[in-house]
């Protein structure tokens, strides 16, 4: 299970190899797929890729991701993974609802630590939290997230934290997961706890 919510997640954290493997797409395809089998159409990796690619070119919305995606000209479509069909060998992408169903059940947790960088080799992590801009809605208040980041700049993990508490419950869970031996941790003074020293 995921360490933010009841959604399928890793079987295990990943393992270092997991982290080095070259590329998102690679990284991403060790996410087992929650969808069943019958009726998948695109692997989860060209789901999440064509996600990832459109909130960077500035979607805001499960429709705008498929809008992004249905404008992407056939060579995008194939770098991000989804397959040519038909006689014509023509690539479709994910439509805005395949999007959503995937975002939704895919594990937030297991793809913070998978797409993040390992702290084994870094002598400090920080650890930080913020309000996601634009993400309150008419019935739930904005998303808090809990980062780790290595003195290089490079996102460890994150997590968000529950409503109605503060980051003092997911800063434990957030670091949990990683080998910190060695390593220098620094947060707020909201930190200073011997629970969280531990």
């Amino acid at each position: 299970m995921c360490r933010q919510s009841a959604t399928v997640c890793l079987i295990k954290p990943p393992s270092r190899e997991h982290r080095e493997l070259p590329g998102t797409a690679a990284r991403l395809a060790v996410l087992p797929d929650p969808r069943d089998r019958r009726g998948r159409r695109h692997t989860l990796a060209s789901v999440l890729l064509t996600a990832a690619c459109a909130v960077l070119a500035g979607a805001r919305s499960y429709l705008a991701i498929g809008q992004w995606a249905s404008h992407a000209p056939q060579d995008t479509l194939s770098r991000l993974g989804f397959h040519a069909r038909g006689p014509l060998g023509v690539r479709r992408p994910a439509s805005p609802s395949t999007v959503r169903r995937v975002l939704v059940l895919v594990c937030p947790g297991g793809l913070a630590d998978l797409l993040g960088h390992g702290p084994a080799d870094t002598e400090s992590v920080s650890v930080d939290g913020k309000t996601a801009r634009g993400s309150h809605t008419e019935t739930a208040p904005a998303a808090h997230l809990l980062s780790a980041v290595t003195a290089a700049g490079r996102t460890v993990s994150q997590l968000r934290v529950p409503d109605k508490t503060n980051e003092i419950t997911a800063f434990t869970a957030l670091l949990a997961p990683f080998d910190l031996t060695g390593t220098v941790v620094t947060a707020d003074a909201l930190h200073t706890q011997r629970e969280h020293a531990k």
